[in-house]
């Protein structure tokens, strides 16, 4: 199949700083290879086109099981207790813990990855019945969502897409 006939379509339900990631990486390799892309956020994947949250998603160590100070740059193979989770300031701890490390990295915040995603032409829709249920407007958004789309009208838009629900 040629590259200008593929696309792919990303359904993103979560609003966590780490879980914002994956869409926009595989999204942003796949506009570079020609492939049209296709983001639907749902219930608290709207954290990510939110003007209000955006900016301000966090990581929760709590009940992370992945979460490895090794893989953010610490020496060793341990693990955040889940007990040291709850303690104050944790959750901040390990959002600003990972903001750093990507910035270190070189990769662009939440907002201005979708920003330069919109750019490359990648479309971006918000859920209507979480719409509804959180109370938004389509001017609560960050530019460059396209509309406000309902689940069956984003899997006619995206029926010969492979789609990637995160």
């Amino acid at each position: 199949m040629a590259d200008d006939n593929r696309k792919i379509a990303f359904i993103c339900s979560k609003g966590d700083l780490d879980m914002a990631y994956p869409a926009l990486i595989m999204g942003w390799a796949a506009l570079g290879n020609g492939i049209d892309v296709t983001i639907f956020f749902t219930f608290w994947g709207m954290d990510l086109i939110t003007n209000k949250r955006v900016d301000h998603l966090e990581l929760a160590p709590v009940a992370n099981t992945s979460m490895k100070m090794s893989m953010m740059g610490v020496p060793g193979n341990l693990g955040i207790p889940n007990v040291m989770g709850i303690l104050p300031g944790m959750t901040a701890f390990t959002t600003n813990f990972m903001n750093n490390k990507m910035k270190s990295l070189g990769v662009p915040p939440v907002r201005e990855y979708l920003a330069m995603m919109v750019d490359a032409g990648a479309q971006l829709y918000a859920c209507k019945m979480s719409v509804d249920m959180f109370g938004l407007k389509k001017e609560d958004f960050i530019d460059g969502v396209c509309d406000i789309v309902t689940a069956s009208d984003f899997i006619d838009m995206v029926a010969d897409a492979q789609v990637i629900f995160i």
